[in-house]
C-alpha cells in the first residue's frame, strides 16, 4: 500500500469501459482493483469480465486470445473459458484435470450494461453485489437527451479522497476562485449519499469583476451510489446532467470519467453556455488532481466549522471497505 494513503481498494460497481468501446467478439486487456483482467463481448453480445492470467501456464487472455460463441480462447494453448471462469474445453486433452473439471478455474467479476457503460462488481471476499445500479434516463435514450461529451483523468489518488471534494466546501473558494462558500446538506441511505450545494451567484461590473449583489443562485445535487457512480443534476437557466465514474485501477490509482448528457434541441446561446459550463467542471477537476496527486490521507484531520462534512462523508465511505 501506498505510504500516501494506505487504504485498500473498496467494493462496489465500478465502470470498467464505454460500452461503445467494445464490440461483438472483442477482447480487451484491463488493469483494475489492482489486477490484470480481461474484458470480452461473446458472439450473442454479452459483456464479461474475467481474472486475465490462464491457469494453465499463466498467459494473459487479454492478449492474443479471440472469441468462439460464448467462451474466450487463450492464444497460448487454445483452452477455452466461459464467462463464468469455467474451463468449456482443451482441444487437445483426453480428459479434463481434476482441477478443473467442473469447478471456477478464473474469477468472475459480475458485469451489467447500463447508463452507456460496462460494469463490474469488485468485492475482496467475492461476495456478490450488496446494491443495485442506478438507471438514469438521460444516458439511456430518454427523449431529447443526447450524452457527447466525455472527458477522463487518470488521478494519482484513491476513490476516496477525490470523492471527499464535494463535501469539502472550504476548497472551492481556495482552489476553484469562488467568492462565497456554499452551503451543503447531506442525507445518507445506506449504500447512497445525496449532497445539495447551493453557490450564490453574484452580478458583474462593466469591467468584469463581481459585485457585492447576488443575482440568483445555481443548485448542484450531487447523488454518489456506492464509491464509483456519481450523478450530478445541476439547476439553473439550462440543465445539464453529469454521470460521474470513479473506477480504481489500483489502491493508489483512480480513472475518473465524466459524461455530459444535455438536451438535444436548444438554442445557439444555450448551446454556448452549456460548452462553457462544462469547460468549468471539467477545469475545476484539472484544479484539484495536482493537490490529489501529491497529498497525505490525514487520517485524524483538524478540522474548523467551515469545512464542511468532512467526518460525516469518511463514515459514510468507510464501510466499502473489508
Amino acid at each position: 500500500m501506498s505510504s500516501r494513503f494506505n487504504l485498500p481498494v473498496p467494493f462496489g460497481w465500478y465502470a470498467v469501459a464505454l460500452a461503445t468501446e467494445l464490440e461483438s467478439a472483442e477482447v480487451k486487456p484491463l488493469t483494475c482493483f489492482g489486477k490484470p483482467l480481461v474484458l470480452f463481448r461473446t458472439s450473442q453480445g454479452e459483456a464479461k469480465v474475467v481474472d486475465a492470467m490462464c491457469p494453465h501456464l499463466g498467459a494473459n487472455l487479454g492478449v492474443g486470445s479471440h472469441i468462439e460463441g460464448e467462451t474466450i480462447v487463450c492464444a497460448f494453448h487454445g483452452w477455452k473459458f466461459n464467462g463464468d471462469g469455467y474451463c468449456t474445453e482443451i482441444p487437445y486433452a483426453e480428459r479434463m484435470p481434476t482441477r478443473a473439471d467442473g469447478r471456477q478455474c478464473l474469477n468472475s467479476y459480475p458485469t451489467q450494461e447500463l447508463n452507456g457503460f460496462i460494469w463490474s462488481w469488485y468485492h475482496p471476499k467475492g461476495e456478490q453485489p450488496l446494491y443495485e445500479l442506478r438507471e438514469e434516463p438521460e444516458f439511456n435514450g430518454a427523449e431529447g437527451w443526447i450524452a457527447p461529451v466525455v472527458d477522463e483523468w487518470i488521478i494519482n489518488a484513491p476513490i476516496q479522497e477525490t470523492g471527499e471534494n464535494a463535501v469539502d466546501t472550504a476548497h472551492f473558494c481556495s482552489v476553484h476562485a469562488m467568492q462565497d462558500l456554499p452551503e451543503a446538506e447531506v442525507e445518507i441511505d445506506g449504500y447512497i449519499r445525496k449532497t445539495k450545494l447551493i453557490n450564490k451567484v453574484r452580478g458583474i461590473n462593466p469591467d468584469g469583476s463581481r459585485t457585492e449583489e447576488e443575482t440568483g443562485s445555481i443548485e448542484l445535487t450531487s447523488l454518489n451510489n456506492g464509491p464509483g457512480q456519481t450523478i450530478q443534476k445541476f439547476g439553473g437557466s439550462y440543465d445539464i446532467v453529469l454521470m460521474g465514474t470513479i473506477t480504481p485501477i489500483d489502491a493508489d490509482t483512480t480513472l475518473m470519467r465524466f459524461v455530459y448528457a444535455v438536451k438535444a434541441v436548444m438554442t445557439d446561446e444555450d448551446a454556448m453556455m452549456q460548452d462553457a459550463f462544462r469547460s468549468v467542471l471539467s477545469g475545476q477537476v484539472e484544479q484539484d488532481i495536482p493537490i490529489w496527486n501529491n497529498k497525505f490521507y490525514n487520517d485524524s484531520p483538524i478540522l474548523c466549522d467551515g469545512d464542511g462534512p468532512i467526518n460525516q462523508y469518511r463514515k459514510w465511505f468507510s464501510q466499502f471497505y473489508c
